[in-house]
């Protein structure tokens, strides 16, 4: 599972379809422009990055998934349980960027709204993973998937 953007973690979903993977991109980027900071529109959808996948030889799936939605993540991993039966590799590189954050400025004049980087951020990997090992703990062949938080470059 991948959320996406034109960033690195696109690089990563990437690598996963060329190894002949299925790989579950998921975001809130379904169409270009949806995501952006102040002014700048991010580039990249879900869409575009699960075509990629499966253009290398994978399985690209996009899945719309607000990461900090608690009950959108768990219908998802409740959806890849049913297609899949496991999950082999968890990737994870959701954020929240508030607008405020590429302002000038030392952090501490900046709102302390900005906490939401981290309730999404690091919150969210602790859920997926959380979400993640029940359906795989049930095989005793497959070992829980491995959660690992991935950077862009």
């Amino acid at each position: 599972m991948s959320p996406s953007h034109s960033t690195g973690i696109a690089v990563v979903a990437e690598a996963l379809g060329a190894a002949g993977l299925t790989v579950y991109v998921t975001g809130r980027s379904e169409q270009e422009g949806d995501c952006r900071v102040g002014d700048a529109r991010l580039g990249g959808t879900i869409h575009a990055t699960a075509a990629v996948v499966t253009a290398v030889g994978g399985r690209g799936i996009a899945v719309h998934c607000d990461h900090a939605d608690d009950a959108q993540v768990e219908a998802l991993f409740e959806r890849v349980g049913r297609e899949q039966g496991r999950l082999d590799v968890l990737v994870n590189n959701a954020i929240y960027i508030d607008d405020s954050l590429i302002e000038p400025g030392p952090f501490w004049t900046k709102p302390r709204s900005q906490v939401r980087i981290l309730e999404v951020g690091l919150r969210s990997s602790y859920i997926a993973a959380h979400c993640a090992a029940p359906p795989n703990s049930a095989s005793r062949s497959h070992p829980r998937p491995r959660p690992h938080k991935c950077l862009g470059r």
